[in-house]
């Protein structure tokens, strides 16, 4: 089976689906900021909020919730890629060893074990294994939301943990996290997938694809 095209065909879909899906909500966007029809101002007047606020904060949670769907697909298809070549290369597991290699999640999990099966080094993969790794964490958070209050995923206590400085932030949150006064648990940055991130992510997820299939094919053929 050539795995690595198949985790192509699922990133290259996911590329496509994310700008597809995008498209409506980042239309309402534009068209309120450009106050385009039905977005236009009747008349000038004092205002507390920018006019059509609500309507231009629904469409960027739109945005959002596709963001995050990609990036559950994204981790999902990794997942696959794995557990595809753990197939192909008859892994056999002593009992109880699985759960402790997989303990901090799938991908250290698999690190370890094809690291240790394949004699790999790491250090020489081009893809960001923290960042894969922080792709699974989103993707947990979306899928296993705490509040009903909010449709926003926020990044769990594992994660803030982990990544002090998740990548899945917007860049004025970034700066928060920085500063000398950095959020407290009760409020901390939620997962925003802007497209540049997105695009990072799959990319990174790609590279290490295109690594990983020369050893495991060597291992499998030879």
């Amino acid at each position: 089976m050539d795995v690595l095209f198949f985790l192509v065909e699922r990133t290259r879909f996911i590329r496509q689906f994310y700008e597809t899906a995008t498209a409506p909500f980042q239309e309402i966007k534009r068209k309120i900021e450009a106050e385009e029809e039905p977005f236009v101002l009747t008349a000038r007047r004092e205002m507390d909020e920018p006019p059509y606020l609500q309507e231009w904060l629904e469409a960027e949670t739109g945005v959002q919730v596709v963001g995050r769907t990609c990036i559950s697909m994204l981790s999902s298809s990794l997942k696959l890629y794995f557990q595809t070549w753990e197939k192909e290369l008859g892994v056999r597991w002593e009992k109880g060893e699985r759960p402790r290699y997989f303990k901090e999640g799938f991908v250290p999990g698999y690190r370890r074990i094809f690291g240790e099966l394949l004699k790999l080094d790491w250090t020489t993969c081009p893809a960001d294994l923290e960042l894969l790794e922080q792709i699974t964490l989103a993707r947990n958070a979306e899928q296993h939301p705490e509040h009903i209050s909010t449709i926003d995923a926020r990044h769990d206590p594992k994660t803030r943990v982990r990544f002090p400085m998740p990548f899945f932030v917007t860049e004025s949150d970034r700066a928060w996290l920085a500063s000398e006064e950095p959020p407290t648990d009760w409020f901390w940055p939620s997962v925003h997938v802007s497209p540049e991130k997105l695009l990072t992510a799959v990319s990174h997820v790609e590279a290490l694809g295109g690594w990983l299939e020369e050893h495991m094919r060597a291992a499998k053929y030879g």
